[in-house]
């Protein structure tokens, strides 16, 4: 005999069945997906053109990262960049980082060419980096399978690795004096401009002297040459030569002549205007360069200073 089962009974065991099933046939949640860190349309080689100059100026080196979005690994490395504080003040201050797609589309290998140019490095995987001195010279390749530990970058032999390739440094009182041996020979003046890598407003002001049309009219007065006073040996030092002791902030600026005498600085009415960016700062930054640079038209002025103002 089957004993029997009460109704009430079998209609919960028929409604839990019907939810597990429901529960089976769904897909699982997907992961979120992560973001891409390599642009699969840009030229390699305009990315390494873009990024040595700025090397070139800055004595720092180039760091090609080869990779592509569907690598985990790339990934992985890409945030250990960001998110340790060492390796990111090392790549802040010593490294101009260009991310190369290697990525295949239609079986073609995206920036193959850069790859075979640099003796394919991305053959041993992905990621994969080269190191260039700012004349793009290669100098190391390195396979980041031999940075790793278990599932992850070892951050003690990644940052070992960065700073033995990192440029040496250079002495303030030597980069001064060259520009000054310049500004003699082609009888101009020297814009000293006074930085460090952690300062926003240090770098506003050097994408501002480096802009085409206004480096085009601001060269043709002075030779402008700025004084890393975190990375040049003897960089504080300079800069304390020219400034009061009460003077505050960096970006600092000074006009020099030839030999070495100043002849304005960026200290205005109400102290150091840093970059020019309030009306009062701006009006004291044309001063300067009227005052300094009386060969400037009043239309080269007025295009410096449009320059400095917000959306430029």
């Amino acid at each position: 005999m089957f004993s029997r089962i009460p109704f009430r009974t079998i209609a919960i065991i028929t409604a839990a069945s019907i939810a597990s099933i429901r529960l089976r046939a769904e897909d699982p949640p997907e992961k979120p997906k992560r973001p891409d860190i390599y642009d699969k349309q840009a030229d390699g080689d305009q990315q390494i053109a873009a990024a040595l100059p700025a090397a070139k100026r800055e004595n720092k080196r180039v760091l090609l990262q080869f990779g592509a979005n569907w690598c985990g690994w790339c990934h992985k490395l890409h945030a250990l960049f960001h998110d340790d504080k060492d390796i990111d003040r090392e790549l802040r201050y010593e490294y101009e980082v260009v991310l190369i797609d290697v990525d295949k589309t239609d079986g073609a290998k995206h920036n193959a060419k850069i790859d075979e140019r640099y003796g394919n490095p991305t053959q041993h995987g992905l990621p994969a980096l080269v190191v260039l001195d700012a004349d793009g010279q290669q100098l190391t390749t390195q396979d980041t399978g031999e940075l790793e530990e278990g599932d992850h970058h070892n951050p003690e032999k990644v940052l070992a690795f960065l700073k033995k390739w990192q440029a040496e440094p250079v002495a303030a009182d030597e980069v001064l004096s060259g520009a000054l041996s310049r500004a003699k020979t082609e009888h101009k003046l020297v814009f000293v401009y006074f930085s460090a890598p952690w300062c926003g407003w240090c770098k506003k002001l050097d994408a501002y002297l480096h802009r085409d049309q206004i480096a085009r009219i601001f060269e043709t007065a002075y030779v402008p040459v700025k004084i890393d006073e975190d990375r040049m040996t003897g960089g504080k030092a300079l800069e304390a030569k020219f400034r009061r002791e009460d003077d505050k902030g960096i970006p600092f600026f000074v006009v020099l002549d030839a030999t070495g005498k100043k002849l304005a600085d960026s200290n205005g009415p109400k102290g150091n205007i840093g970059f020019p960016a309030e009306p009062d700062e701006i009006e004291h930054f044309k001063r300067v360069v009227r005052q300094t640079a009386p060969a400037l038209n009043s239309q080269q002025v007025e295009i410096l200073e449009q320059g400095l103002k917000p959306g430029q």
